[in-house]
């Protein structure tokens, strides 16, 4: 069987959950499976360890700067895999938008492969009978206050205007041509039409249940559709038997110093990083003997001006109180968790969140929202707050850095729970049902 995968968020420099579950499930089947063929399809040439599958990759491997394959005339890329079965193929495409529905659709009507495989929400609208979407959470769905309402389509604002019209054209109204409204309907899309779909917790599954059968009434079974298969993390990198030598090291590159509280993820508001600010401020307002920093590694996003803003209304910048640190290589992070007193996972809202089990490999205690998904994945591994309490936040931040008794046990059912996750049994499982498809 010729199995297609939409690679093109797999091979981004920058990944975030979702990006890494397409990476790593990628490296994880080209080890699983001899039989099946495979194609990456790409938006650019492959710039990273997807180019080999048969190096390993731990802190001490850097892919990006390795020599690749060049693209052949019909847009093929070869790459290394373990039992030969791997290719890549670049689908050029000259706008930065609809590379899905407008290029991997074309592919699919000139070279279908026997089924082809989304790692990330959007099923092209030509596509083969045997298809498999992975939604990872409808959070869109329940507050569209939490996501960037912004327009799709090129910068010419003309042009902008004209595709939403005909995407209202073409939906009787229904969307339009902005992002909030393109999840709606890719995910209603894939539902209808994907052979199956993957989801990466029980919450999100029963989620798409009660918004897109029950309250919605616009889709029959989504129960019987819908398979849960959890998320992993990466047991090479993230352990707790890392050298603590070059924990400094690492951390110096970002400017961080000290004893700090970490936070990993996108600055951004479904990520609840202002009530996060204001519980932080809470604890050392309360007790005036706490040294520890607040750390924040990832990107700028949505609401980042919001949060710049409240660091400086709390006074928290003056003596470096909270560090943004922005994007943190993977070389990096695993030394970032080794190094903090605690992790901090404050979210509104999740499909899963492997940043917790990051933490718990790395054994460090981890307090964190008690919202969606999150208290299914933490277990009794974690302190869970009501994340919109900020009183909430600096009470459990406190018993998560001063109660010793505490840390050991959240340390030890860590290691337990992030024990029971792997992109090996993610891959297995997704691989299983890929195959039983094939029989169909």
């Amino acid at each position: 069987m010729i199995i297609g995968i939409d690679a093109s968020r797999a091979n981004r420099s920058h990944k975030s959950g979702t990006e890494w579950y397409a990476y790593h499930l990628i490296r994880e089947l080209s080890e699983l499976d001899p039989d099946n063929k495979y194609i990456l399809y790409i938006d650019r040439p492959l710039t990273n360890c997807l180019a080999d599958l048969t190096q390993t990759v731990d802190l001490a491997v850097n892919c990006v700067t390795a020599d690749f394959a060049p693209v052949d005339a019909k847009g093929y890329q070869e790459i290394k895999s373990r039992h030969n079965n791997f290719r890549a193929k670049v689908l050029a495409w000259p706008f930065r938008f609809l590379w899905t529905q407008g290029r991997l659709s074309l592919e699919m009507i000139f070279n279908r492969p026997d089924l082809l495989f989304i790692p990330s929400h959007t099923l092209p609208i030509i596509h083969p009978a045997r298809s498999v979407v992975t939604i990872h959470d409808i959070g869109f769905e329940r507050d569209d206050r939490l996501y960037l309402q912004e327009k799709m389509g090129p910068d010419n604002m003309k042009t902008r205007r004209l595709l939403d019209f005909v995407a209202r054209f073409m939906t009787l109204g229904k969307y339009g041509a902005n992002r909030l409204d393109y999840y709606s309907w890719s995910t209603i899309f894939a539902l209808k039409h994907a052979s199956r779909v993957i989801t990466v917790s029980d919450f999100s599954k029963n989620e798409m249940i009660d918004v897109y059968q029950n309250r919605k009434k616009s889709i029959k079974n989504v129960g019987a559709k819908v398979t849960v298969i959890h998320n992993g993390y990466d047991r090479h990198i993230y352990r707790s038997d890392l050298d603590g030598s070059l924990v400094e090291r690492s951390l110096k590159k970002y400017g961080v110093s000290g004893k700090y509280i970490l936070y990993v993820g996108r600055l951004d508001r479904k990520k609840n990083i202002l009530n996060l600010i204001e519980g932080f401020s809470l604890l050392l307002q309360n007790d005036k003997t706490i040294p520890h920093k607040l750390v924040l590694a990832g990107d700028a996003s949505f609401g980042y001006d919001e949060i710049t803003y409240m660091v400086r209304q709390f006074g928290l910048d003056v003596d470096e109180r909270i560090i943004k640190t922005g994007w943190v290589e993977e070389s990096d992070l695993p030394y970032f968790y080794r190094g903090a007193a605690a992790f901090v996972f404050p979210s509104f809202y999740e499909g899963f969140g492997i940043p917790l089990l990051q933490a718990m490999a790395c054994g460090i205690p981890v307090a964190a929202s008690n919202a969606a998904s999150i208290p299914e994945v933490a277990g009794d591994a974690a302190i869970l707050f009501d994340p919109s309490d900020p009183q909430a936040i600096a009470n459990a931040l406190k018993e998560v850095i001063t109660d010793e008794s505490r840390r050991i046990s959240l340390i030890e059912a860590g290691f337990k729970r992030s024990g029971g996750f792997s992109w090996e049994k993610t891959a297995a499982k997704t691989l299983d049902l890929l195959n039983r498809l094939a029989v169909r």
